[in-house]
This record gives C-alpha cells, structure tokens and sequence, in this order.
C-alpha cells in the first residue's frame, strides 16, 4: 500500500497502565470500541467489536451449559412488587439496587414493578405452577438476559445499571443432587474461563458475610487483575429450600408425600469482558485470547508503488481462499491508512495474529506473521497457512494462559495473623492466602484494616497448586472490583 500522510487521531498514545491503570483501562475500552457510555445514567452501549465478543464467548458457553442438560428459556422483565416482597432477606440484599417501574403511559399502576436485578422471584413463581411430582425433577434451566442494578459508582462492563448475562435456575428432588449442580456449574465456568479466556482463577465457597442474599452456600471464581485487584468473575449458589419455602415449590415423591424443591442458581456476565481486558491488556491495549477474539488474524497487504498493487492484492485474495472456513480473518485493504496506522489500530483492538503480505512475501509465495503477545515474526509458506496459522493462535491462546498465571502467581503472598495481612496491603496488592478458622470478627476486622475482603476458600485444581497448604483449609483475602 502506498504510503500516506495520517490525519486520523484513531490510533493515539494510551495511559501506561503504571501511571494510571484506571484511565488505561477507559480509554482502551472506548478507543478499541469495545463499547461507550450512554445517555442514560449509569448504561453503556455496547459497540459491535465488543458485542463479536461477547457472542463467542455467549456461545462458548452456552455449548457447556447445554452439554449439561440444561435448556434456555426466558422470564419477563418486570417482576410485581408483591412477589418480589415475599422474600425479605432477598429483597434487603438488592433494595438500595432495584430499578421501579411505577407508570403504564399516563396511568399510575396499581402495584409497582421492578426490572429485574435477578430472577429467583419470577423463576421460583414459575416453578411453583410447573412442579408437581417427583417426575418433573429435575428442572435445569438457563436463560440469556439483561438485568438492571441501580449502581451509584460504574464503570464500562466492570459495574454498570443495565448488563448482560445468563443466569441458571435448577430445583431438585435432593439436596446432595442440588449440591452436585453448585459444583458442576462451577467447575463448567472455571472450565470456560480458563480455557476460553485465558485466566487463571480460584474457585471455592464464599463466607457467610460474603455469600448470596437467601443462599446456603455461595462458591465463586477469582481472578486477579493486572493492578492487583480480584475480581469475581462468576458465582454458583446453592440454594437449598430458602426459597422453595417462600414461594411453595413442592412435589410428590415416591412415597406420595409432599416436599419441597432444593435449588440452585449460577450466573456469568459481560464483566467478562472487563476481565479479559484487565488481565491480557498492556500499554498498547487489548491482547484478545484467539478463541474469543471477533477477528483472530488480520491481513494487511502493502506495496510502495502503484505497480506492486495488483499482484499484492491477488496473493491477498489466495490467502483469503486458503483461510476461508479455517479462522475469524479479517483483510484491511483500505487505501486511506497507511501500513503502520493499521498496525497499530490492530494492536489496540488486540487482534492475535497480523498478517503482512508485501511485494517480497508474494515474491516468497508467503506471508508474515506477527503475534500480538510477543511480536514474535514468522514467514508462513501459502500451501501451509492453514494448517500453521491455527497451531499458531493455540500457541498464543496457551501463552495468555501462562503469562496470566505466573503474574497472578508472583503477585500470592502468605499470612498467618492480623498483622501480616496489615503488613503486605500496607505495602502491595494481590491475593494473600492465610489459615482459616470459622472467625467471622476476624474477617470483618481485615476488611476494616485492609479495605481487603476474604474471595473463597480455594479448592485444589490445577491452576491452584501454587497455594500448597498441606490439607490445611485456606482463605484468600484481596482488594476488590
């Protein structure tokens, strides 16, 4: 591509995440268009890149959430004030957060609505009508929705009044078969999140001052980002019959008795996004993991004088052809922008892998690759960039993981008392992993010294070996999102 003068301001300098990693993260957030405020408080709009997104990892998802058993469906989004009232310690949990709709046109309705914070009240309504026997057990249900909560502090998918997300509902005859869905819902999202997006995670129950308004027992996944704050990227709630109670959900068992339902409920949302951007980015902005990203290659093509041109652009088009089906490619043939102002707009928008085709690559019947996490080049031949270019975003979706993991891992510290949690957030951030005993003052005393809060209670998986504890039950305490 010939070489012009740029007058565009797309690609500017970004805020180093040293200097201001809150500033970095809005101004990558807007500048890779991944989404933008709206001109309703507390919302944003979700750009089509950011959107792309999130339906790969929708669909991701959604695949294990299915391959489970469950089926989608969906609620409404206004739920009566009465129904959502039967649940006092519910409603108590979400009341500072809950959106009312109080008029239809010009007339005052007899009863308020809420929009929806979450769904136990409509869903738990529902099942009390669909519930009759042991038969109709289990009921495994998810549905894919926006909710509203009426945040005072937001910012763009990290905490935000309107989001998006799926959340779970499941009721059981049992309670070891509800428990078995907390730990299959959990291990499925850790399974996702690790995988698909490249993040290392703690997963383990909540404490009682931590856990879900109306659960017997809240488990989570922890991430860490890379200013050394957690963030909790998912949660899976063991209901037991809170709610069953509340709203009478009750069935026939075998022996013709009634009883009520056990239940559970487990959500993910678009704070995904958030998360995948604070974990990968760097001071050029987002490094999307491939199997997520909406455009895993992009190929620029470039010549200096009109006469390279044509046979540029037709090489172009046989790398095209060969990646057709094989991975999300995009090709950048815009005369307006130079080679190096793409460059960089992909680099900012996290794209894994550019592809440059110039007259020497068409001379060599290949292209050059250049990977985002590293800018590690390599000259792939035409006949073997369909199979070289997928093994090479699996190298680079495995590389996210590990680079994730050893920051998150040299950012763990130890504790054994009050003073050494003071000692290290006095100092730094990141998780501090301490002996636990049920000791609800102590927690509440971190929390107050610290402004740190205890995450989970970690069980073992692969990415957590680095905890150790010998058998000993660990806390993991950090500064939150």
């Amino acid at each position: 591509m010939t070489e012009t003068k740029d007058t565009s301001q797309f690609v500017e300098d970004l805020t180093d995440q040293s200097d201001d990693f809150s500033r970095w993260y809005n101004e990558v957030v807007r500048k890779a268009q991944l989404a933008d405020y709206a001109p309703v408080r507390g919302c944003m709009v979700i750009r089509p890149y950011g959107y792309a997104l999130w339906e790969n990892m929708q669909r991701l998802l959604d695949d294990r959430i299915k391959a489970t058993g469950h089926q989608n469906a969906y609620f409404p989004l206004l739920i009566p004030e009465s129904l959502l009232a039967l649940e006092a310690e519910h409603v108590e949990g979400f009341a500072p957060q809950v959106a009312w709709v109080t008029h239809g046109g010009d007339e005052k309705l007899a009863e308020r609505y809420c929009i929806r914070p979450t769904s136990e009240a409509i869903i738990g309504k529902m099942y009390s009508r669909w519930i009759e026997s042991y038969r109709d057990l289990p009921v495994l249900i998810n549905q894919w929705c926006n909710v509203m909560r009426w945040e005072k502090v937001t910012r763009l998918f990290l905490r935000t009044a309107e989001f998006l997300w799926q959340e779970g509902h499941t009721a059981h005859a049992t309670a070891a078969e509800a428990q078995e869905e907390t730990l299959r819902a959990l291990e499925f999202y850790r399974d996702f999140v690790e995988t698909e997006l490249a993040i290392p995670v703690f997963i383990g129950p909540k404490s009682e001052a931590e856990k879900f308004p109306g659960a017997d027992m809240t488990y989570s996944l922890e991430a860490l980002m890379r200013d050394g704050k957690a963030l909790q990227a998912a949660t899976s709630h063991n209901l037991g019959q809170h709610f069953a109670k509340v709203f009478d959900i009750t069935f026939q068992d075998e022996q013709g008795k009634r009883q009520h339902v056990y239940q559970t409920s487990w959500g993910a949302t678009t704070r995904l996004i958030g998360a995948l951007t604070m974990v990968h980015g760097d001071d050029q902005g987002l490094k999307l993991p491939p199997n997520v990203a909406p455009i895993q290659a992009v190929v620029v093509p470039i010549w200096r004088k009109e006469g390279e041109k044509s046979a540029v652009l037709e090489f172009v088009g046989r790398v095209r052809a060969a990646l057709k089906g094989v991975v999300r490619l995009h090709v950048d043939d815009r005369d307006q922008y130079s080679p190096g102002w793409k460059y960089n707009e992909y680099e900012m928008r996290g794209v894994p892998v550019r592809l440059e085709v110039g007259p020497r690559d068409v001379a060599n019947a290949a292209v050059m690759s250049v990977r985002r996490d590293n800018r590690a080049k390599e000259s792939i031949p035409l006949d073997r960039l369909a199979e070289r270019l997928p093994a090479l975003l699996a190298e680079l979706q495995k590389a996210l993981f590990q680079a994730a993991l050893e920051f998150r891992d040299q950012n763990l510290a130890r504790a054994s008392n009050l003073e050494e949690i003071e000692a290290h957030f006095a100092e730094r951030r990141g998780f501090v992993a301490m002996p636990w005993k049920d000791d609800p003052k102590l927690e509440a005393l971190i929390k107050e010294r610290t402004g740190a809060t205890l995450r989970c209670f970690p069980l073992p998986t692969e990415s957590s070996k680095q905890l150790g504890g010998d058998g000993m039950r660990l806390a993991v305490f950090a500064r939150s999102y």
